[in-house]
């Protein structure tokens, strides 16, 4: 039985794009909507087993609509679509929950094969986009790997990342599996210690050696 999806991408072009392109045995694109408001009616209205977002839209980005799912249903597998893979956008999906991130240019297969193991796995697909970026979100980094211009600990070099990848505290926590109150420790200490002046300080000269490449 081929998946219900719920396509919400506020350009027309798109969504009969992707009703196309995806119209077979894998999925089945059973609505498409132009909006937020418009995607937690029809999510409240018939079930659905995933949903296909884009990740800009002007009423309700993808971001905010996720959020309203995840408090009405958070075992639902949300999939975000965009026509760019810039870092920040795969990093805030992976703090907020996303189960992954496909490019408009992937063929219909890629698509089809990443929504159909979010849905049996609850989790990105491996070695794709957003799974490589979640592993080297998490990953292990050892303070002898760090520049001498960045005198933190491994975990705040980890916190660091998050923070070079435009994350808010409350991302960085749920991303970490860590308080808010104990991210913003590690970021006031990694102030001092590099004596940056604010966030975007700190986050500039992060990108510039290298710790989010």
């Amino acid at each position: 039985m081929s998946l219900k999806t719920l396509v919400v991408d506020d350009h027309e072009a798109a969504r009969l794009g992707l009703t196309e392109l995806l119209d077979g045995n894998v999925v089945s694109v059973t609505e498409t909507v132009a909006d937020g408001e418009s995607a937690l009616r029809q999510l409240a209205e018939q079930p659905f087993d995933v949903v296909l977002v884009d990740v800009q839209m002007k009423k309700m980005d993808g971001l905010a609509l996720l959020a309203s799912i995840r408090e009405s249903h958070p075992d639902l597998p949300v999939v975000f679509i965009s026509a760019y893979d810039y870092p920040i956008y795969m990093a805030r999906a992976v703090a907020n929950g996303a189960q992954d991130y496909v490019l408009k240019s992937d063929p219909a297969a890629t698509i089809e094969q990443t929504l159909s193991y979010a849905c049996s796995n609850g989790a990105a697909l491996p070695n794709g986009l957003l799974d490589r970026l979640r592993r080297k979100m998490t990953e292990t980094i050892r303070a002898a790997d760090l520049p001498p211009e960045l005198p933190v600990t491994p975990r705040e070099a980890q916190v660091l990342r998050h923070v070079a990848f435009g994350l808010s505290n409350r991302e960085i926590a749920a991303s970490l599996g860590i308080s808010v109150e104990t991210v913003k420790e590690h970021v006031q200490n990694i102030l001092r210690k590099t004596g940056a002046s604010d966030r975007t300080d700190v986050a500039v000269r992060a990108v510039r050696l290298g710790l989010v490449d």
